[in-house]
């Protein structure tokens, strides 16, 4: 008799645009999925998005749904991978902020990766939470009302930020023990 996985069923919005830090995604894809848990790629790219790895174009990936097909209730987690220009072409989308601000409104798990606090900062959900990113990114995440942190990854209830690269499979971990626990606290609640 084969055991569930500890995130079977749980699905998982990876919010993306055209630049994204390939890296950021794939990892954290892999591990979601081997925990069975289910990763969709939401993308205002049509058909492909295409990802940047290291310092040029990398990968072209199918986009499975369209952020304004996007409900934030049909999600238990999301993860937003980093990249200045898949971050800035997102901040551009009502419906991708529409999507970040209702996971982090529901206090479901968000997973940042660097350029991507960009999202938080642009929907105004920063305010009263610890965060990381990139330090050129630490006067705006103020402004905004967050508490800057130097670490390489920040837990912040079910928010989880970091600076990405080396820091990415503490990152990892630290996102799916937080999609994991947000899992129990629902079983529990119903």
């Amino acid at each position: 008799m084969q055991m569930d996985k500890r995130l079977s069923g749980k699905t998982v919005a990876i919010l993306v645009a055209n630049g994204f830090h390939e890296e950021d995604m794939t990892e954290t894809q892999k591990a979601l999925a081997s925990e069975g848990a289910i990763p969709r790629v939401v993308s205002t790219e049509v058909g492909l998005v295409n990802g940047w790895h290291e310092g040029t174009w990398g990968h072209n990936f199918y986009v499975e749904v369209k952020p304004k097909d996007v409900l934030p209730s049909q999600y238990d987690a999301l993860l937003l991978p980093g990249g200045d220009r898949g971050a800035k072409t997102l901040l551009e989308s009502a419906h991708a902020r529409r999507i970040v601000k209702g996971m982090m409104d529901a206090g479901k798990p968000v997973a940042v990766v660097t350029d991507a606090i960009q999202l938080l900062i642009g929907t105004e959900t920063l305010a009263g939470r610890t965060v990381t990113s990139r330090p050129e990114f630490r006067e705006a995440v103020e402004a905004a009302g967050g508490i800057w942190s130097e670490s390489g990854v920040v837990s912040d209830g079910a928010l989880i930020t970091s600076i990405g690269g080396e820091t990415l499979t503490e990152f990892t971990a630290t996102f799916l023990d937080a999609i994991e626990q947000n899992a129990e606290k629902a079983r529990e609640a119903a």
